[in-house]
């Protein structure tokens, strides 16, 4: 177990080690709760921050994740075709209770359960990216490719 990281980035840290994904979870002192925060905090353009918006599924009941650019709002009609059925917002406990994280500090893998994933082909376009790791001060730098091997995810037009 990673000792020096806080429960949640630690676990983050420990899918990304069993995903193969070399990165490193760092906690900051600064917030990255948000998209702008975030690239404040680790110098990037907001663009290049992966921010990890939880949905739920109309009819399913079940969480959907939508990996997105920074700088884009995430059109929820086109992810409600690729995901073959309607989407809406999931609020804060079920965020928690589906993911094991609060919203802010949501990363792309290290749920509590699998979770169907959509990521932003926009962020194919960086050679680095930086994503949530647990809390809302912990973040980690990957390259855009590694996403679908983290994630299992399907790369998709967001906006």
């Amino acid at each position: 177990m990673h000792t020096d990281l806080s429960r949640s980035a630690a676990r983050v840290q420990s899918a990304l080690d069993a995903a193969g994904v070399v990165a490193r979870v760092a906690e900051l002192p600064a917030s990255t709760r948000t998209a702008v925060e975030a690239a404040r905090a680790v110098g990037c353009e907001v663009a290049q921050i992966a921010k990890s918006l939880i949905f739920r599924g109309r009819d399913s009941g079940a969480p959907i994740l939508v990996i997105a650019s920074g700088t884009n709002r995430v059109n929820e009609t086109l992810i409600a075709a690729v995901a073959n059925e309607a989407i809406e917002k999931a609020n804060a406990d079920f965020v928690r209770e589906r993911t094991g994280f609060a919203i802010g500090g949501v990363p792309p893998a290290g749920h509590t359960e699998p979770i169907r994933t959509f990521i932003d082909a926009d962020l194919l376009r960086f050679e680095r990216i930086w994503a949530a790791a647990g809390t809302p001060n912990a973040v980690f730098e990957l390259i855009p490719s590694d996403l679908a091997k983290l994630t299992n995810g399907t790369i998709v037009k967001v906006t």
